[in-house]
Formats: structure tokens, sequence, C-alpha cells
């Protein structure tokens, strides 16, 4: 079977590396143009296309596919290289670009989509971190028959995940990576033997994952510490829940709630502080911070950031 593959993060590469050794004929990428990044903000190549150019895959990096859109002429020669590529199927993995009915209709297989949520709950932009804000039991992959909705079309394979009560977006996302990866190779076998069974999307529970924005990171304290203790998880390694003590912005990587109460403090304030952790009432309960992160510093377990951080009970965190 010949492939278009269109991706970009680590996500999607991890899917385009099982489709390589599998030995399906990958005749063309798609993934987003380079972005500057790190220190020096230099242009960088996505995951997806650093493992297109070291197995010599062609790649194409349009900034839109619309052709009457703002990149008509990118949208051209995408056009043109997709249908050189003569393609059977197009695996899509969080690409990035909303895909025109053009390029649904290219391959003679049409789209198909790895989506980390059980769809139609957690369609959008971020369904890991939202899955795991929401306190979901469990999440999975949906192989999903693309059409010109958000994450609207038929399901063709799921299948569920246990969310670990410790699982953070980092963890969980490279379970659903390894888990699309294998469930979109056995997609395609059942496609190339026309095995594949359609099934539309209930209408009920339908939930939208928006997009993380970097406001989010900021601690509100008046929440429960439970739901405050799931932000945390959710917003690691993107955006970092973040709070402020003693002027100084804080990141906080890893928290657990105990509903102890803490009488009369004020959510923030600092209750306990052991070798363990550290703990902050909340508005309900108290959370127990274990691991922070100074403004250009490491990650360190509570006991080696205290060594660094004059912090004592009643100092108070800021949202």
């Amino acid at each position: 079977m010949r492939l278009i593959f269109a991706g970009t993060p680590e996500f999607a590469r991890a899917a385009l590396q099982r489709l390589h050794a599998a030995g399906f004929d990958i005749a063309l990428v798609l993934t987003q143009p380079d972005r500057p990044a790190g220190r020096g903000m230099k242009l960088q190549p996505s995951a997806v296309k650093q493992f297109a150019l070291e197995h010599g895959i062609a790649v194409a990096q349009p900034r839109g596919l619309r052709l009457e859109g703002k990149y008509p002429e990118d949208a051209a020669a995408a056009r043109d290289a997709i249908a050189a590529a003569r393609a059977d199927a197009m695996v899509v993995a969080a690409y990035g670009l909303i895909l025109p009915q053009w390029v649904l209709d290219a391959p003679r297989l049409g789209c198909l989509n790895i989506h980390a949520s059980l769809l139609p709950r957690w369609r959008g932009a971020a369904p890991i971190h939202r899955a795991i804000e929401a306190g979901d039991a469990e999440t999975g992959v949906t192989i999903m028959q693309m059409d010109a909705g958000l994450d609207t079309g038929d399901m063709l394979l799921v299948e569920r995940l246990p969310i670990a009560a410790d699982d953070t977006t980092a963890t969980l996302h490279d379970k659903l990576a390894g888990l699309g990866g294998r469930m979109i190779v056995e997609a395609l076998e059942l496609a190339a033997c026309g095995g594949l069974r359609p099934v539309p999307q209930p209408a009920e529970c339908v939930t939208y994952a928006h997009k993380i924005e970097k406001s989010e990171a900021a601690v509100d304290w008046s929440l429960p510490a439970d739901v405050i203790a799931r932000r945390v998880r959710a917003f690691d390694p993107f955006p970092g829940a973040s709070a402020v003590v003693a002027g100084e912005t804080v990141k906080l990587w890893r928290a657990t709630a105990s509903m102890q109460d803490d009488g009369t403090a004020q959510p923030g304030t600092v209750v306990a502080l052991d070798a363990h952790g550290i703990g902050v009432a909340c508005g309900q309960g108290r959370l127990e911070v274990t691991e922070l992160q100074r403004a250009g510093g490491k990650r360190l377990p509570a006991a080696d950031f205290l060594r660094g951080f004059a912090l004592a009970p009643g100092m108070r965190f800021e949202s």
C-alpha cells in the first residue's frame, strides 16, 4: 500500500516510524514548516520531518492547503505533490493544518486519522491534557475516517487505555503514541483486504478539547486540591503549573491532593513543610507539592528545593 503521511510532533513521528518499519511505501510526508525553538530561536524541523529526511522520504511543508486561502501557491504545490504520490491512503496524526475537501478526496481510500481519545469525547486539539484535567478514568486511541468536520468522521478502530493515578500528559502521550502506531498499521492492513467496518460516532457525549493556553498555567488556589493536582499532571510538560511565592515564579511539577482540613488557612498558604513535600491550603483540602522548579533551574524534589529556597509555614503562594 502506498501512503502519504501528514503529521508534525513526536506523537506523529511514532506512527510514521511504525508504518516505515511495517514496510509500507511512504511516498510523501506533509509536515508543518520549520519553527524557531531553543535559546537561540533557530529554525528547527519537526520530529516528523527529521525522521523523513533520515529515511529518504520526500517532504512537503505547505503553510496552508486551501487553494483560495492565504497561501495559494503553497496549496497548489502541495496539490501537485499529492497527485504525484499516487497514494492509496493518507495517514494523519497531529498535523496541525485543516485538510480541505480536495485533500480528503485525493487518496483512493481517503484520509485516516489517529486521534488520542475515545471519540466523540475530546474532539479537538488537546485530548490528552483535557482527559487528565477532567479526571477521566480512561482514554484511548480512535482510528477515524476523516471528513470535513472537526474529528467527526466514522470510527474504524477503537482501543481503550486506563489513565494511571500518576500519569502526566508526557507519560500518557508516550503510551498513546505507541498504541496509535500499532493501531494504524492494523487499520491499513484491514483496509487492504476490505476488512474495515466504519461506525458513525454517537451524537451523545461530545466534548471538545480546546487548545492549551499559557494563561492556564497559573494555579487557582481557591479550587479543590484534587482539581489542582489534576491540572499539575495535565500541564506537564506544557505549560507547567505555576505560582508566585516570595516574589518569584515557581513551577509545580508533582503534587497530590489530601482532603485534610487546614481550618482557617487562606488558599495558597503554606501549612506544612518536611522532606517529602510542601503542604499548601486550597479551597478544599491540601495540595502536597513534591517537585518544584525555580526560573532557570532544574526540577527538584521538595527536599532539595527547600535547601535553596527559604520557604516557611504561613508564607503564601499567589496565582
